[in-house]
């Protein structure tokens, strides 16, 4: 067996089984590294040197933690539940539940697809703005893996199509970059125009997952008891507080300034620091508080932090293992000459590597290399080949138990301990989404 593929199906198994991911991706990690030949030194030493990659985006996850956590600050996530409430306290029939729950659906999946680009904080607004409408959620009876659904297709679609915020990065900075680098002595050159076109179908497939979600498989009432839980997670934090006018001010000044020195810098982390001090110098929380604030929203991302860092850790002892390229090799030799099958195995092999890795971001340095030659091979035009690379990095993101696509909707919807991980987060988006993705994939690769 391909040591990429047992140490995939040992992670899974073990998160399936309700195992603490971090641990998941250390024992699939060492699995697949001794399972290869590598030693057990080079397998610790692999995953150390990938501890360090990750550990840039798990500050990244904590500086936008703490951004978040101060503007909650606003009073606006208890605002918005309040109003929530008083719409369900009122005479209330059941088409008019109905249209509010499905508001409130359209609501989350809009505010999620503007994390990604007009205000990028990505997951980090999940744990401040969940939390308070859970109540609300509970008095519909809406079904909290509609919401996981709705939340991960606001955090996933965007990026792939749209090129702008983290879309931009995706899409121009690694996808465009990787194949025309690979592509370059083949004579393929993609232009940024023919991305978003070549990723249009793929993502259609997703639109296609979310609206069977939201309106056939969690459309059913389900019930979750009342506990009590924090307003905004944050300890500190004093609930249901009416947002001043000077508040409202500075929250969207610094907003607009994270944004603008994200995009400027291309640093989250950068942004998230400046739109923390222009809420501080606002005076929307004491100075003195400052470090509190700060440790809290840290806090709140610790344990997507940890396994993100475990999760590059685990891609580096992929990578050393070399049977990444045995395994697509292998895969192609027996295909032979089948286009139609071919598209079919890049977009599964994209799947176990992506499942494993839980980031899209870092799968298409990996199989970028290796697939355009296989696609220009095969005959797939420029567009398709974008199509096929896209989506194979793409596939798995949303259904991995070391995603943050995945685990920032858990964090937000399992607060009062009524919603796992795996079962209600993980596998509702792998159907929902990779599924799609496959079949919609594929057919880009076959009409592009």
């Amino acid at each position: 067996m391909n040591a990429v593929i047992l140490a995939v199906l040992v992670m899974v198994g073990l998160s399936l089984a309700r195992v603490s991911v971090v641990f998941a991706l250390v024992a699939g990690a060492l699995v697949g590294g001794l399972f290869s030949g590598l030693s057990l030194t080079d397998t610790l030493g692999a995953f150390n040197d990938g501890v360090g990659g990750g550990a840039k985006v798990a500050l990244a996850y904590a500086t936008l933690g703490a951004f978040a956590v101060a503007l909650s600050r606003s009073g606006l996530p208890d605002l918005l539940a309040a109003r929530l409430i008083g719409l369900l306290n009122g005479e209330s029939t059941p088409r008019r539940q109905t249209a509010i729950k499905y508001g409130l659906l359209g609501s989350v999946t809009l505010v999620a697809i503007s994390s990604q680009n007009l205000i990028p904080v990505h997951i980090a607004f999940i744990p401040i703005l969940i939390p308070p409408l859970l109540v609300a959620m509970n008095r519909l009876r809406l079904d909290r893996r509609a919401v996981a659904c709705a939340l991960t297709f606001g955090l996933t679609a965007p990026y792939m199509l749209l090129p702008v915020g983290f879309g931009s990065i995706f899409l121009n900075d690694i996808l465009l970059a990787n194949i025309n680098e690979a592509g370059q002595s083949l004579g393929l050159d993609v232009t940024r125009g023919m991305v978003p076109m070549a990723m249009a179908i793929p993502v259609g497939g997703m639109f296609l997952g979310l609206l069977t979600a939201l309106f056939v498989s969690y459309r059913k009432p389900r019930d979750y008891a009342n506990r009590e839980i924090k307003s905004s997670n944050v300890p500190h934090h004093t609930p249901m507080h009416t947002p001043s006018k000077s508040g409202l001010i500075m929250a969207g000044v610094a907003i607009i300034a994270a944004l603008g020195i994200q995009l400027y810098s291309g640093s989250m982390i950068l942004g998230g620091l400046v739109g923390f001090a222009i809420l501080s110098l606002g005076g929307l929380f004491k100075w003195n508080e400052a470090d509190d604030l700060f440790t809290s929203g840290m806090r709140m991302m610790a344990l997507i932090g940890f396994i993100m860092i475990s999760a590059a850790g685990f891609a580096s002892v992929m990578k050393a293992t070399g049977d990444i390229q045995t395994l697509v090799d292998a895969s192609f030799h027996i295909i032979g000459d089948n286009k139609p099958l071919a598209a079919l195995v890049m977009l599964m092999v994209g799947l176990f590597i992506t499942l494993g890795i839980g980031s899209s971001f870092s799968t298409i340095p990996i199989i970028a290399a290796i697939y355009v030659p296989l696609a220009l091979q095969f005959g797939f035009s420029p567009l398709a080949t974008v199509a096929l690379i896209g989506t194979a990095a793409a596939l798995g993101d949303a259904g991995s138990p070391a995603s943050d696509s995945t685990l920032g909707p858990t964090a937000g919807l399992n607060v009062d301990q009524q919603h796992d991980h795996i079962w209600d987060s993980v596998v509702p988006t792998f159907i929902h989404y990779n599924i799609p993705l496959i079949v919609f994939g594929w057919v880009a690769a076959m009409t592009l």
